[in-house]
């Protein structure tokens, strides 16, 4: 017996879970299906990304909705274009036999005037991105204010992209009395506060720890040179032959950039990001579940509407500007119980950030060297050896086979492999004979920092505080707010400097022992703080009033933080695939290389650089808020910092 039958399902759902082959419903599923069934209820949902929870509340959701009603029902939010189609398409595919339900996706890049078209003929289900959504709430194109239920998919994600606002006012245009149905794979302040404001006693279903990682994905980190992060990118794909993966930038540029350098390497690589139109990440996709593309760059926002199987590694290339963010990364990889292996490139100015990250996801990191060259040929020469004993002959070459034979008449079977080999092999083991060994840069944790300076009592220490503007401090709250924690007088704290992530400020050397243990673990409505002593000593004690404008800099690698300056630091040549010119480079096994046609959305590696910006939208002109096209956090809010007026001096 199928164990599906078991949660209350129609028999329509049924056939349709036949036909998709699926057999044993995920613990998300097992725990949520019943529950939206049996009753109409809130409910938060809180499980790992690629754990199965469209079908959670797909499945109730197609159950639950009236087919002869024509009108709008369910609204189902998702923060990309990506994840809105895909939700589109498997929403679909559940509902296949159950007749008249239609469903319908609205997401930015596309034509907003056949969006309400379609939503016209009868929509009783609409997947929409917020700011599309909130865009045709605006123009009068859809109305949602008699629907029966709304679901938040990602809801972590939305906020963390800054759609808050957008989805306060979308909410607000719905009934009191719907069912709201929140997913998410972490419950961060601003999650709590959308569920307390627009939920009825919901239930809850957790699956797993709370913002735990997934026990099917290892983590691995390697610590190298700035100047050699790109280098260790390339050795790492060439030491894993088979790679499928998914490789993780800040921004979108440096994303563009890191595909570049890939692609002209040999390397089988595109990029995701938010300037591509529509049509250029349908196509990026399209090769990439297809498996034409090994490497696909992506940022953040855009890399959310990824559900591909098979993904054998993520890496990340930088490490996101919010820790929470790395749960969302990782599990790209390690889905339907096959595991999977997230890799970490660090410099050691940000060894700090991996301990954060353990904290986050309660597992452990395994430290790792970058493998030398002759390791890497070691692992290419065998693979080589393996893929030819696995080749399937075609026999169409036996007609050739007596003027092969005559050429190859008097090398033995040993000269003859060595030979053949040998054709594939030179030009690569001759690359990496001459490169140096990226291994010399150590990460061990014990080797973090340097011994400390000896802190005076009467000397100024500066500190670096993961607050900032966009938990809606100014440099005159946060002097407030630190006074108020810390018990302490009016200029007892200083040069107070406010960045959008992050900010500095300084006191006496006396009060060091009070900060650390007061502030470090500190809970700011569910974020935890984390204090450190700055690399920029305290400096002067000037204008130490109030100044908070002045002093500090920014501080290196850290979350929120200035990058790493690796831009333009790494050569352009690798290993198999890696080329230093055109016509000796070696080709990278794995079976792409640069040389092949363009494929649709594609790039080839003698096209110009774009630059971000560049590309224009189809269709319609953009949302206020394009999602996907931004790949930075707008700004958040937090209780605390909202309640405490600024005070004047």
């Amino acid at each position: 017996m199928n164990k599906f039958e078991q949660l209350g399902l129609n028999e329509s759902l049924l056939l349709a879970i036949k036909d998709l082959g699926f057999e044993n419903p995920s613990e998300v599923q097992e725990k949520a299906i019943p529950v939206l069934l049996e009753k109409d209820t809130d409910l938060v949902a809180l499980a790992q990304t690629g754990t199965g929870k469209t079908a959670a509340f797909g499945f109730p959701l197609i159950q639950k909705i009236d087919a002869e009603d024509r009108s709008t029902q369910a609204l189902i939010l998702s923060p990309t274009r990506e994840l809105c189609l895909q939700i589109t398409n498997e929403i679909k595919q559940y509902s296949k036999y159950v007749k008249g339900i239609n469903t319908v996706a609205v997401y930015g890049g596309a034509s907003i005037t056949e969006q309400a078209r379609d939503i016209k003929r009868g929509a009783q289900i609409i997947v929409a991105t917020p700011g599309r959504m909130q865009d045709m709430i605006n123009r009068g194109l859809v109305n949602i204010k008699n629907i029966n239920y709304c679901i938040l998919d990602e809801a972590d994600e939305m906020l963390n992209m800054g759609f808050y606002e957008d989805i306060v006012s979308i909410l607000s245009d719905t009934p009191d009395d719907k069912n709201t149905w929140l997913f998410s794979a972490t419950m961060p302040a601003e999650v709590a506060r959308i569920a307390k404001k627009f939920m009825h006693d919901p239930a809850e279903v957790t699956v797993g720890t709370k913002n735990s990682g997934s026990a099917t994905v290892s983590h691995e980190f390697y610590c190298v040179n700035a100047r050699d992060r790109y280098e260790a990118l390339k050795r790492l794909a060439d030491a894993n032959p088979d790679i499928f993966s998914v490789v993780f930038c800040r921004t979108k540029r440096d994303t563009q950039a890191v595909a570049e350098k890939l692609i002209e390497d040999g390397y089988s690589a595109a990029a995701l990001h938010g300037d591509l139109s529509q049509a250029q990440r349908d196509g990026v996709m399209k090769s990439f579940r297809g498996r034409q593309i090994q490497m696909l760059v992506a940022t953040d926002v855009a890399a959310r509407g990824i559900d591909v199987e098979n993904i054998t590694h993520v890496v990340n290339y930088q490490l996101p500007d919010e820790i929470e963010t790395y749960n969302h990364r990782s599990g790209r990889t390690g889905r339907a119980g096959k595991l999977g292996t997230s890799i970490v490139i660090i410099t050691k100015s940000e060894l700090r950030k991996i301990s954060s990250i353990e904290r986050i996801i309660q597992q452990k990191f395994q430290e790792k060297t970058i493998p030398s060259g002759i390791e890497i040929c070691e692992i290419q020469l065998l693979h080589l050896a393996n893929k030819i004993k696995d080749t399937e002959v075609d026999h169409e070459i036996d007609s050739y086979l007596p003027a092969i034979n005559e050429v190859l008449d008097g090398l033995s079977k040993e000269e003859l492999i060595k030979k053949m080999v040998s054709v594939e092999f030179n030009r690569f083991i001759n690359y990496y004979k001459k490169k140096r060994d990226l291994s010399g840069e150590k990460g061990e944790r014990s080797e973090r920092s340097s011994e400390p300076r000896e802190i005076r009592a009467g000397d100024p220490v500066r500190y670096f505080v993961n607050i900032g503007s966009r938990d809606d401090f100014d440099w005159m709250q946060l002097k407030d707010f630190l006074k108020e924690t810390l018990d302490l007088g009016r200029d007892d704290v200083f040069k107070v400097d406010v960045k959008e992530g992050f900010s500095f400020f300084n006191t006496d050397g006396e009060h060091t022992d009070k900060v650390m243990s007061v502030l470090n673990g500190f809970d700011l409505n569910g974020r935890r703080i984390n204090v450190e002593i700055s690399k920029n000593d305290g400096g002067s004690r000037e204008r130490r009033d109030h100044n908070g404008r002045s002093g500090g800099g920014e501080r290196r690698g850290g979350f929120g933080g200035r990058r790493e300056g690796d831009r333009n630091s790494a050569p352009r040549s690798g290993g198999f695939g890696p080329r230093t010119n055109r016509s000796d480079a070696p080709r990278r096994e794995g079976g792409f290389s640069s040389d092949r046609p363009a494929r649709e959305g594609g790039f080839k590696s003698s096209a110009p650089r774009r630059e971000p910006g560049s590309a224009q939208r189809e269709g319609s002109p953009a949302p206020r808020r394009s999602e996907g096209s931004s790949d930075r956090p707008a700004s958040r809010s937090f209780d605390a910092a909202k309640s405490r007026r600024p005070r004047r001096s």
